[in-house]
């Protein structure tokens, strides 16, 4: 009974050309951490694919750091955090997190999913009601317990929509807005003010994903809720070590008492073994450099708005406004899989993106501070083809 319907929902998605396999293997850079350069079939390939926004991931400091924390730790933490794991490197970087965003406390947790189903989970409590942006992450909508809480989506980024939820819904002893600050499908950018108005007037929990926005936006790259003065008792942030920190893990900034409330109730935190200090000494270290690249930052933002130009400008929709993602959308996933093809032939590896991981077919640039202008224009030049 079980294989069947496996082999079923494996060959339908193959009939649908969903389907999606761990292919375009990464061996590793060919010359040194500088380059935009990866190896993959046998072959050197442009990449765009990753998430290493800041090209800090075979940074020789970053490493040395981690090795660090590894020797004064240990390789492996042992045991989670309320047992045997919670070295002293976990509970500096929390107080530093804290401090950098404004917030009373921090706590970390082993990644970005993690973090944000295990909190949403916790906040399911009977009279809840979660109001989603539709392209919210597949993490945010995980561990949902319809049973107690009912879950409302506003078209994305449409306030006056959300207002609108906010004001029919006060039969509702809880109030929960979540959105993503930088969309990493769609390359935009939340009104982190409004939600935050919003928030106020409505006495509702502002929880916001900065997965994207870390390490490239707000003030320091600590984020874009780093530009406001946020209420802590109404605010919950989370940021990934997984991206523009080229580490693992993730934090969520939050007040005491949130905090507290989380390392008993949250079970992603409670029943796991905590990171490695090796992945904490990386991160950490990433984190102090963060306020080192404002031109760097300054530098990627200017890159990827001229790359989305120039790709419009062929005819493609391109997606996204002042970020680093950059994607092309299509309404035809044939389409989508062609254009792949047509990259991965020519060297050039981006990310294709297809449902339920997006609402509708794309290829995802993700523009980094490896990337020059002349491998953007190589894009171009093959898009032209």
């Amino acid at each position: 009974m079980f294989r069947s319907y496996i082999e079923n929902y494996v060959n339908d998605l193959k009939t649908k050309n969903l389907y999606r396999n761990v292919g375009n293997r990464i061996d590793g850079p060919i010359a040194n951490e500088s380059e935009a350069i990866c190896s993959g079939d046998a072959n050197d390939h442009l990449n765009f694919s990753s998430n290493d926004y800041l090209g800090l991931s075979h940074n020789k400091d970053s490493i040395a750091a981690g090795y660090k924390a590894a020797v004064l730790y240990g390789s492996g933490s042992t045991g989670s955090r309320l047992l045997s794991g919670n070295a002293e490197i976990f509970e500096k970087f929390e107080s530093q997190i804290a401090r950098d965003k404004k917030f009373e406390s921090s706590l970390i947790f082993n990644s970005g999913f993690i973090a944000n189903s295990s909190v949403i989970s916790s906040l399911c409590i009977p009279e809840t009601i979660f109001i989603f942006d539709k392209l919210n992450h597949a993490s945010m909508y995980e561990r949902i317990d319809s049973a107690k809480t009912k879950l409302v989506r506003y078209k994305h980024l449409n306030y006056n929509e959300l207002e609108d939820i906010l004001k029919k819904c006060n039969s509702h002893k809880n109030k929960i807005i979540a959105s993503e600050t930088v969309f990493g499908m769609d390359g935009d950018i939340a009104d982190v003010k409004v939600l935050a108005q919003l928030s106020q007037k409505y006495g509702a929990l502002l929880f916001l994903d900065e997965a994207h926005a870390t390490g490239l936006y707000g003030k320091n790259g600590y984020g874009i809720s780093a530009d406001f003065e946020l209420d802590q008792s109404l605010t919950v942030v989370m940021g990934t070590f997984g991206k523009a920190l080229s580490s693992s893990g993730a934090y969520v900034a939050c007040s005491e008492l949130m905090k507290k409330y989380l390392i008993n109730r949250s079970k992603g935190f409670i029943y796991s073994t905590a990171l490695s200090p090796f992945c904490m000494g990386v991160a950490m270290h990433n984190w102090n450099l963060l306020k080192t690249f404002k031109e760097t930052r300054g530098r990627i933002i200017e890159f990827a708005n001229n790359f989305r130009h120039n790709i419009g400008g062929l005819g493609y929709k391109a997606g996204g406004a002042d970020t680093n993602i950059v994607p092309i959308i299509f309404d035809n996933i044939n389409a989508m899989l062609d254009l792949n093809i047509k990259l991965l032939k020519n060297r050039i590896l981006a990310s294709a993106v297809r449902p339920p991981a997006s609402p509708t077919s794309r290829i995802r640039f993700a523009v980094n501070a490896t990337h020059s202008e002349e491998n953007l224009n190589r894009v171009i030049e093959v898009l032209k083809k």
